[in-house]
């Protein structure tokens, strides 16, 4: 068992208090053991919460974020600048906590704490999309619609079930767009609804690629989804599936790249770990091993 001199715990604090008092009972008694001095860092609200998390990002061990993909995405981009940046660890209190499933988180709160109690960590790739980041993926099209598309109301009451609700009625509406792009400077062109570049492999907690996608090979995997039709959506799902040829694949295409340059469409909006941009055009790049993060089984 690895053991942490100093460490901090972040957690937004718009939580009501009993819920915040039992979350955080399931996990400081199981992290204690193993962190000589742990401070605890309630937040007002989910700025403070990342602006605190880079105020102290060069004077920790240990950064523990406890929150959800958007919190993750948001704290990331503000400590992956930095010439010092500490190992994190995730304690997924979100809806669909994509990332840590690709760590191999528990994503029972407690299970999580044990795991990065057991401090086993990995040197962690991360995208780079102009001054942005992401963990998770970057999307254009049929992705960000349907991000733009929740209802917040519906997703405070149904959770990972409004994604699918949102998906569903963007599908109907979904239409191609022509794109034109470099991939490690080989020029591409074509119609998709949908293009993810991907670091991990889950989205909306649905895991459709395969172990191929890893986020320590140094590599970024581009997927192109042709239509949005029962095929499209089909062969997404067989993608995760190793026995799959991806060449005979007819309505997705995937290829690995290190850095991709998004010639058109420009000013499309795109989707990053679940928070909107508004920019398409662009380049995007992958920062190997940029983060020591800990990871489960």
């Amino acid at each position: 068992m690895q053991t942490f001199e100093h460490a901090v715990y972040v957690v937004n604090g718009n939580m009501d208090n009993d819920q915040l008092e039992r979350e955080l009972g399931q996990t400081l008694p199981k992290l204690a053991a193993s962190i000589k001095q742990l401070e605890v860092k309630q937040t007002k609200d989910l700025e403070e919460l990342v602006s605190y998390s880079r105020e102290v990002a060069g004077h920790v061990d240990l950064l523990i974020i406890h929150g959800g993909d958007g919190t993750i995405h948001q704290v990331i981009n503000a400590i992956a600048s930095l010439p010092k940046r500490p190992k994190v660890a995730i304690i997924p209190g979100g809806t669909c906590n994509d990332f840590s499933r690709m760590l191999g988180l528990p994503q029972n709160l407690g299970k999580a704490a044990a795991a990065i109690a057991g401090g086993k960590t990995a040197s962690i790739d991360i995208g780079q999309y102009e001054d942005s980041y992401f963990l998770n993926f970057w999307g254009v099209g049929l992705i960000a619609d349907a991000s733009n598309n929740i209802d917040e109301d519906q997703k405070s009451r149904l959770g990972v079930l409004s994604y699918f609700i949102s998906t569903l009625k963007t599908v109907n509406q979904a239409e191609p767009f022509s794109y034109e792009m470099e991939v490690d400077g080989e020029k591409l062109a074509g119609e998709a609804v949908m293009i993810l570049v991907m670091n991990g492999r889950f989205i909306g907690t649905r895991e459709f690629a395969g172990s191929n996608i890893r986020p320590d090979d140094g590599k970024l995997h581009v997927i192109f989804v042709k239509n949005s039709n029962l095929t499209s959506f089909k062969e997404l799902l067989q993608m995760k599936q190793d026995k799959t040829v991806l060449s005979d694949l007819t309505e997705v295409g995937i290829q690995e790249a290190e850095k991709i340059r998004f010639l058109s469409p420009a000013g499309k909006p795109i989707d990053m770990d679940g928070e909107i941009y508004q920019e398409t055009s662009g380049e995007v790049k992958i920062l190997p091993g940029h983060l020591e993060m800990i990871i489960g089984e």
